[in-house]
Parts: C-alpha cells; structure tokens; sequence
C-alpha cells in the first residue's frame, strides 16, 4: 500500500514535471510555417465537367438574372449620348437626377444645396433604350464604382469648367448652368441656377469621385475650397430614381448655345 502511494506521488511529479518542460520549449521555440503545398485541380473540357459546372452555377446566375431584369420604369424615347453637338438627352438626363437626388442629401448634412452638376461624357458607356428599363440597364450606362461627390468652387473654378466644356468640343453631361459661346469662340451669357456669376460665391457642384481627383483633366475640382462626399453611387442615383417614377422625365432643356 506504501509502494503505491509513492508511485502515485513520482507519478504526479513526473507529469507536472513534463509539462513545465514542454512549455519552456513552446515558449522558446514559437511554432511557424515552414512550408506549403498545394497540387493542380484540373477541369475536364469534356461535357460532363462542363455540366457540372453549369449546373453548380446556374442558381445563382437565375438569381442574379432576376434581380437585374426587373422592370423599375419606362422611357419614352431613347437616350443616346451620339446624338447632339453640345449635349445629349442621356446626359441632360444624368445630370439632371444626380442634381436632383444628391441636393436633399446635401441639404440634411450641410444645409447648403446645390448649384452645378457636371459629369464627364466618356463616363456614359451605352444608351438608354425606348421601353422598359431594368437594373441591367444601369449597369450597362455605368458599369464603374463611381460615387457622387460635392465640391466648393469659386467663380474662377466655374469659368475652368466652361473653358474645358469649349475646349474638348464634348456634350459633357450638364445641370444648373446655362451659356453661349460667342462667336470668337468665348463664354457669355453664363448663368448658374438662372442668376450671373458672383465673385466671392461659392458654388457647389456635385459631380464624380473619379473628376473631384482630376481624373480626365479636370484639374480644376482639385482647387476646390470644401469637398464633401455623399456615399451615394452614381448607379444607385440611376436605381432610385427609376424606382421613383413610372415614366423617366427627359429634359431637353438647352443648357449650351452657340452664336
């Protein structure tokens, strides 16, 4: 009975002792990895490889299918950016809900609202076809990441925005400003929100994340004075407003002439 008692207290002291000495070696030899390996999984060309990835994949692009083919509303014409020297029904159209959706925003935040928005032409990548307007439309006009941002410019930023208007000789999506260019060739008549330029005015003009870093050669948002951004992207704007209407509302309103 003795014996067995010493041999459960060696015991004990042995385990408590192999445990000590595995965690010193743990604690000074950290564990890491020293190798990896991986091996190539190849996909049969042959049809029944092809229809089992068909058919791993076809639930979800049902899904998807159906999310973007939702009818949201109707056009009643189709909108082109091809069509027109100095502007274009698609952008008159984009210019004019990004106006409209971003300034209650603006207002909630800064209570300020806004004056211009400008986009750039080559943003837009198809047209808007007559009839039923989906989700996909929206992807297919706007199929970049783009998010809506507000700038503050003073009237020497303004009159940069009209130079390169007149210089790229491009219908850039315009809203909130009108002129004309003179016959030499030079901006007149300019008017923002119907009223003449003022000098020590800040405008707020709502346009892309993309232009507001000078992307395009639009260096001129990067002088601006206050930049907010909204988190608002320019397709989501497109998908609200579509889901706002039944009709979509084109305004064909001339926002550039010529002598």
């Amino acid at each position: 009975m003795v014996k067995l008692k010493n041999y459960t207290f060696l015991m004990k002291h042995f385990v408590l002792l192999l445990t000590f000495i595995l965690l010193t070696a743990c604690s000074s030899h950290p564990l890491f990895v020293y190798k990896v390996e991986g091996k190539k999984i190849t996909i049969s060309n042959n049809q029944n490889g092809i229809s089992k990835i068909e058919n791993y994949i076809k639930p979800y692009r049902e899904h998807i299918d159906k999310d973007l083919g939702e009818v949201l509303a109707y056009s009643p014409e189709t909108l082109d950016k091809s069509k027109g020297e100095w502007q274009t029904n698609i952008g008159c159209f984009l210019a004019d809900i990004t106006l409209e959706k971003s300034d209650p925003i603006f207002l909630q935040r800064e209570h300020k609202l806004i004056d211009i928005c400008f986009l750039n032409h080559g943003g837009i990548r198809t047209i808007i076809p007559k009839g039923n307007v989906t989700a996909r439309n929206t992807y297919e006009v706007m199929p970049f990441e783009n998010s809506a941002v507000v700038v503050g410019l003073k009237k020497e930023q303004i009159m940069e925005i009209i130079n390169y208007i007149i210089s790229e000789k491009k219908p850039h999506p315009l809203a909130g400003m009108t002129f004309t260019i003179s016959k030499d060739n030079q901006p007149i008549n300019i008017l923002v929100q119907g009223k003449p330029l003022e000098k020590d005015k800040i405008y707020y003009v709502v346009t892309s994340d993309y232009l507001s870093n000078g992307g395009d050669n639009m260096t001129f948002f990067k002088k601006n004075v206050e930049r907010h951004d909204l988190d608002y992207k320019l397709r989501n704007i497109m998908i609200d407003y579509f889901k706002d209407v039944d009709t979509l509302k084109i305004n064909n309103n001339i926002r550039i002439t010529k002598e």
